[in-house]
């Protein structure tokens, strides 16, 4: 089952109606790396991450920071009006799931899986197009990698493509030793 299969609830219907706008427009890839973009902002903003999902501030206002942040990172008027319609009706909260659904729904139309991989420290490009490599053999398609930084892992890689985990994380194999030696 496709990721992409999985779109549910509000941000669901979100990422299917941008996809389909951005499709019948020929804008695809201007507005997947406009998402990219805003998905990076977020994540290195956690006062903004604050504002969006956050009550006490009106609808207004958050429409008007993320009309801001759109501007100031020159997204088209297709991205730019979607996200104000969130912000309008009160569901600028789902942008990430949202942003997420749409990359979903773009790899799936492109015939490709996208891999959450989380590392220690960042991988360099080689590491990336390494994995890209390794993961397209064993799947048959075309990866993205998605990739993430959590430094409790010590070393190695989580890695989930779909329904399917591998962690092959130094602190996983220490908890496992572990285990074991607490079980003898």
């Amino acid at each position: 089952m496709s990721s992409a299969a999985s779109l549910s609830g509000a941000s669901g219907r979100y990422a299917s109606a941008i996809f389909d706008l951005a499709k019948s427009s020929g804008s695809l890839d201007a507005v997947a790396s406009e998402f990219e973009t805003l998905g990076n902002v977020l994540k290195d903003s956690p006062e903004l991450s604050d504002v969006i999902s956050s009550p006490a501030y009106s609808r207004e206002q958050q429409g008007s920071v993320m009309g801001a942040i759109a501007s100031k990172v020159g997204a088209s008027d297709l991205t730019t009006k979607f996200v104000g319609l969130m912000a309008q009706k009160g569901r600028i909260g789902l942008l990430p799931d949202a942003m997420k659904g749409f990359a979903a729904l773009l790899a799936d139309h492109r015939g490709e899986e996208t891999a959450e991989v989380i590392s220690a420290k960042p991988l360099s490009d080689m590491q990336r197009d390494a994995l890209a490599k390794n993961l397209k053999s064993s799947f048959g398609k075309d990866v993205k990698i998605d990739a993430s930084v959590d430094p409790s892992l010590l070393g190695g890689l989580i890695v989930k493509v779909g329904s399917k985990m591998v962690d092959a994380s130094l602190k996983s194999k220490l908890e496992r030793l572990e285990l074991a030696m607490k079980a003898d």
